[in-house]
C-alpha cells in the first residue's frame, strides 16, 4: 500500500508519535495506513540468546511480560513510558540491539545506532517498516537502569538516563551509558562510560562519570526548566542508575520507578 500510495501515506500504529507530529503540523499526510489489522506481528519471544518484540506489540504487554523482565531495564521503561521517542531509544542504547526493517525488497538488519539519524528521522525508505526489535541478553554480572525525571506519569520527561554495567567484583569491566530528552536525539555518553570502564566503582569514579554525563548532555531550555537545571539532573539520575545497575548486576532485585516533581 505504501508502494502503491507514495509519499503521501504514513504509517498508523500506536500514533504516539504520529498524532503529535499531525497535531503541531509537521506531518500531513493524505494517506494513513492502519498496521492494527496485521495477524501475528504483537509478540514477545527469547530465541537464539535474544529477546524479540514484533512491530505492534503493546507497552502494557512488555510490562505484564515474563520473558522482558528478564532484561530489568526494559521494564523499567514499559511500566513508565510516555512517549517512545522520548524513552525507548534510551535504553536501547545500552543494549545490543538491531532493528529489523522489512520492504518489498526485503528484509534487513540495522544497529540501533544507525538507525536514528535526527531528530524524527531514521534509516527506514519511505516503503519499508519496523518488522522486530532484536535485544542479545547480556552475559551473567551484567546489571542495567532507566531512570527518568518526568513533571507527571502522561508527559515526555525533562531528562533521563539509562546505565548497562558489566562487574567483576567491585571493578566494572564494561559499561553503557545513554541520556534522554536533553539532545535532539538519544546521546551516548561516552566519556561517562570510559569513566566507568576498568575502574572500581568508588564515590569518585561514579562522580567522574556524572559529570562527564552532564558535559555530553546539550539540553534546550523550555517550559521542563533550564538548560541548567536538565544538566543538574543528568548528574543525579546517572549516578541513581549506576548505583541500581550494579545491584542488579549482583543479582540483587531493585525496583525502578520514574522520579515525578
Amino acid at each position: 500500500m505504501l508502494t502503491q500510495i507514495g509519499d503521501e501515506a504514513k504509517l498508523l500504529a500506536g500514533g504516539q508519535s504520529l498524532i503529535p507530529l499531525m497535531k503541531l503540523r509537521f506531518a500531513n499526510p493524505r494517506h494513513l495506513v492502519d498496521l492494527n489489522f496485521i495477524p501475528d506481528i504483537s509478540y514477545i519471544k527469547e530465541e537464539s540468546g535474544a529477546l524479540r518484540f514484533g512491530a505492534l506489540t503493546r507497552h502494557a504487554e512488555i510490562e505484564n511480560s515474563a520473558i522482558a523482565a528478564k532484561l530489568p531495564i526494559i521494564h523499567d521503561c514499559a511500566a513508565g513510558i510516555a512517549d517512545p521517542s522520548g524513552d525507548w531509544a534510551t535504553v536501547l542504547l545500552t543494549q545490543a540491539t538491531e532493528v529489523r526493517c522489512l520492504s518489498p525488497k526485503g528484509e534487513r538488519a540495522v544497529p540501533l545506532n544507525q538507525f536514528i539519524t535526527d531528530a524524527y528521522t531514521t534509516v527506514l525508505a519511505h516503503d519499508e517498516l519496523v518488522s522486530e526489535i532484536r535485544v542479545k541478553v547480556p552475559p551473567k554480572g551484567t546489571g542495567a537502569a532507566y531512570l527518568a525525571f518526568k513533571r507527571a506519569a502522561p508527559v515526555y520527561p525533562t531528562a533521563s538516563a539509562a546505565v548497562s554495567v558489566a562487574m567483576e567484583g567491585d571493578h566494572c569491566t564494561e559499561a553503557a551509558i545513554a541520556l534522554g530528552c536533553v539532545g535532539l536525539t538519544a546521546i551516548k555518553a561516552t566519556a561517562a562510560e570510559a569513566a566507568l570502564r576498568g575502574q572500581q566503582l568508588t564515590d569518585k569514579s561514579l562522580a567522574a562519570a556524572a559529570e562527564a554525563a552532564r558535559a555530553a548532555a546539550d539540553p534546550q531550555p523550555d517550559m521542563r526548566g533550564s538548560a541548567g537545571y536538565k544538566r543538574a539532573l543528568v548528574v543525579a539520575l546517572v549516578k541513581r542508575a549506576i548505583e541500581i545497575a550494579v545491584q542488579r548486576a549482583r543479582g540483587e532485585q531493585v525496583e525502578v520507578r520514574h522520579i515525578y516533581a
